[in-house]
């Protein structure tokens, strides 16, 4: 046997050998760590996965934080005062979300939503539900309840003594309209202040349901609308203290008119504050 034979030999274990035993259980480790990396990461992906789109789904009825530029200062100031008990109120009744309060006016009142009937609180009292023929000031189901929509309207009857929103029509005066220019609503947890931008007498089209509100080009003509109503009956602020654009929100409160079923009296605000209360 020759030398280069003796080395091929030497070089070559034979297929029992421990060395071969060995390196095929090495390999079998590896493989083995591989698939449990493998599972893992997939374990991982799946998992965030799921967590944040649980995370998505329940953000969609929490109240956003406010991130415009328009609202940022008031966000950082000291908590404002909140004087509603939204605690006790819904004990009485659950619907209750917010409160409204139109300074000069005898408007001071909770507001409620049904979730299942938008015409309930026509003729339903917000504080327990019984029935009442003044109704409640509240909002219907096409608006959320946090105020963040372009455009929401709440509704309030007129015609009950001074009640509900009978005394809105304070705002017909000139002299009234230019020296109150500001309705606060109180949610759990903050104080949003709005300017009185316009009050005028309106046709008796459903708002929400009339317009596209999430088309930013019929948005933004309701909104040049709303500054300059082509009616004789009407009040508007010339000055504001904000400019009105796709980020805007504003509130309608809307209210009959007697004898005039056919019209709408609307007294229109946009959000200029908005704080943090205790």
């Amino acid at each position: 046997m020759n030398d280069n034979e003796n080395k091929k030999d030497y070089e070559t274990p034979p297929e029992n050998s421990p060395q071969l035993q060995s390196g095929g259980k090495d390999e079998k480790k590896k493989r083995t760590a591989r698939l449990i990396l493998i599972f893992i990461i997939v374990f991982i992906i799946v998992f965030c996965g799921v967590y944040f789109g649980i995370q998505l789904f329940y953000s969609k009825d929490t109240p956003p934080e406010v991130t415009t530029e328009k609202s940022t200062a008031a966000t950082t100031q000291a908590l404002a005062e909140n004087p509603i008990d939204f605690e006790a109120l819904k004990k009485q009744n659950s619907d209750i979300y917010a409160w409204i309060k139109v300074p000069g006016t005898k408007v001071d009142y909770p507001i409620v939503q049904s979730s299942q009937d938008d015409s309930f609180y026509l003729k339903h009292s917000a504080e327990d539900k019984s029935w009442s023929e003044s109704g409640a000031v509240y909002t219907e189901m096409v608006n959320r309840k946090y105020f963040r929509d372009p455009i929401t309207v709440i509704y309030g009857h007129n015609g009950y003594g001074d009640s509900m929103f009978t005394t809105l029509h304070n705002f017909e005066k000139e002299e009234f309209f230019n020296s109150h220019s500001e309705f606060v609503i109180y949610t759990e947890g903050r104080k949003l202040t709005y300017q009185i931008i316009s009050a005028f007498k309106y046709d008796d089209r459903h708002i929400m349901n009339s317009f596209n509100f999430a088309d930013t080009t019929e948005l933004a003509k309701f909104q040049d609308y709303l500054q300059n109503p082509e009616n004789a009956v009407k009040n508007v602020r010339a000055d504001l203290d904000t400019d009105i654009d796709t980020d805007s929100k504003i509130v309608i409160l809307s209210t009959c008119i007697t004898n005039q079923k056919s019209n709408r009296y609307l007294v229109c605000g946009v959000l200029i504050k908005d704080e943090k209360t205790n």
